[in-house]
């Protein structure tokens, strides 16, 4: 395993690492599917789960017919979970704030690569108090293809400048890993709304339980 001294900068995924929102995604999701007449909704969550939004369109068109209003769909999902927002507020995810704390205090550079459009990740970030942890951003509508290819956090380490095997990629879904695997660099999950499978697992440096495995390693 590689000597975790080689780690010189983390970079972070938000939803469903930093913020609770894979969950209400989920459920939202599955409202509208419900009112929609879709089925097998939860395969189509799992499946675009850390996709950007123009690839999850490609996708719903692929599942429910080239004729399928996907643009339609997935602006109604999200006027769900925002409306559950506005109301009930985004929680974060346990140990998330400490946990960039203790990173800044090391002294580790952080970045964030976020499939979500740049409007939604700086309000969210902003309204958490999280924004000025964060030395780069990078969002899902500034790269052609968001995860799983490798380019937004090629781009995020590139912000960071530094060469992505010296970075560390914080992330809870196999779209995720995938991007992070296939940037070369240190993939840690901590699974959020899907488990890893063995192929999945084979691209790990770390499986954690919680944010806060990572100080055991950083």
């Amino acid at each position: 395993m590689t000597d975790s001294h080689s780690i010189k900068a983390v970079v972070f995924d938000m939803d469903g690492v930093l913020f609770d929102s894979e969950r209400i995604t989920r459920i939202m999701w599955k409202k509208a599917a419900d009112e929609w007449g879709l089925s097998d909704i939860e395969t189509a969550v799992r499946d675009c789960t850390g996709s950007s939004r123009p690839d999850q369109w490609v996708y719903l068109k692929k599942k429910y017919g080239g004729d399928f209003k996907a643009k339609e769909f997935r602006e109604y999902c999200s006027a769900l979970f925002h409306s559950y927002v506005d109301e009930n507020g985004l929680p974060l995810m346990p140990h998330a704030k400490e946990i960039l704390s203790y990173l800044k205090e090391k002294k580790y550079p952080l970045a964030l690569a976020s499939s979500t459009r740049r409007i939604a990740v700086e309000k969210e970030l902003k309204d958490a108090g999280l924004w000025s942890y964060f030395n780069a951003t990078i969002c899902g509508d500034e790269v052609e293809h968001s995860k799983p290819a490798p380019e937004i956090y090629l781009r995020a380490c590139s912000l960071l400048g530094l060469d992505p095997e010296l970075c560390c990629a914080v992330e809870d879904s196999p779209n995720g890993i995938r991007s992070a695997h296939s940037a070369r660099m240190k993939c840690v999950m901590v699974p959020d709304q899907i488990q890893p499978d063995g192929e999945i697992k084979e691209m790990l440096y770390r499986l954690c339980t919680s944010l806060e495995d990572l100080r055991t390693f950083l």
